[in-house]
């Protein structure tokens, strides 16, 4: 994986993606016994963000400085990038200074043209078609919960977004199937969801969409969802909370799953999404995986610089 730009899973293969994940858990035991471990020592990492964030964020920067590098933040008011500066020439200088760059963005096109402009590795931290680094801390908390991926079966209830796109991209690549639920105007994008039955078909694993939460939720092992409202669309609130009714994640909602499911969100929550009863339960795994953003995007740095 040394050198090569981490903007989609479906650019990785199975192998890959499952080697993430395993290193990723192997850095969690390291820090969490305490161990020193410096590879990043005189590495930098320039991020670049267009939006606010706190997990991604937090956990990229402490991730950085643990493994000894120093990641460098860089919001929109601190550069030039797309005013005054072309994103062209922004990617080229940065490579100049830093050792890898990673980028949330609005428009998937513009990390498109940092990984085809700059001359480091670039990681995308969030586009609105992708977020990679989500998916592979998802699925890290699942291996964590049932000791495997290969059979897993994960439903998805909620709106055909970004993070979506990338369980999509990546779930039939380590042999889990995926049933999801969203209203009709919501679904994922078209392109996505052709790539996705080819892995699927290739896999040997399940691609189900319906616009009925229950029949998409059963049998399912995990249920995920996230939010109907992403930043830009808060003038489609009313409109979003009339088409996702029936969509809260509750108890009532996991008796059609699993007796072992579990529940996911990679946050920030609202309680129209899931009720507290669910939130908070032994059945959430949401803290686990929101822990594990710093992990998975320490092992994707890592793996992309060789080290």
């Amino acid at each position: 994986m040394k050198g090569k730009n981490f903007l989609t899973l479906f650019d990785y293969s199975s192998d890959e993606i499952q080697k993430l994940i395993d290193r990723s858990i192997e850095l969690k035991v390291k820090m969490k016994n305490e161990e020193q471990y410096k590879p990043l020592d005189g590495k930098s990492m320039a991020m670049i963000f267009q939006k606010r964030s706190t997990r991604t964020r937090v956990s990229t920067e402490t991730g950085i400085t643990y493994l000894g590098g120093h990641a460098l933040f860089l919001g929109s008011d601190d550069i030039q990038l797309g005013k005054n500066e072309s994103l062209k020439d922004t990617a080229i200088v940065l490579s100049r200074f830093n050792s890898i760059i990673l980028a949330r963005v609005f428009a998937h096109s513009d990390v498109l043209t940092l990984g085809t402009e700059g001359t480091v590795p670039v990681i995308n931290a969030l586009s609105d078609k992708y977020h990679p680094l989500q998916t592979l801390a998802d699925f890290m908390a699942i291996k964590e919960r049932f000791g495997k991926l290969e059979g897993i079966t994960l439903a998805w209830v909620g709106d055909g977004n970004n993070v979506l796109h990338s369980i999509m991209a990546a779930g039939p690549k380590v042999g889990m199937n995926i049933r999801i639920a969203t209203p009709k105007a919501y679904r994922p994008l078209d392109d996505v969801i052709e790539m996705s039955r080819k892995e699927a078909e290739k896999n040997g694993t399940e691609l189900f969409i319906t616009s009925d939460p229950l029949e998409a939720v059963k049998g399912a092992n995990v249920i995920v969802t996230d939010t109907w409202i992403s930043m830009g669309q808060d003038d489609e609130k009313e409109q979003r909370l009339k088409e996702f009714k029936g969509y809260q994640v509750t108890m009532e909602m996991g008796k059609h799953a699993s007796d072992d499911w579990v529940f996911m969100h990679c946050l920030p929550r609202k309680p129209y999404e899931v009720d507290d009863e669910v939130f908070y339960s032994d059945r959430s795994i949401v803290f686990d995986e929101a822990e594990n953003r710093m992990y998975t995007v320490m092992a994707v740095a890592l793996e992309l610089l060789g080290k």
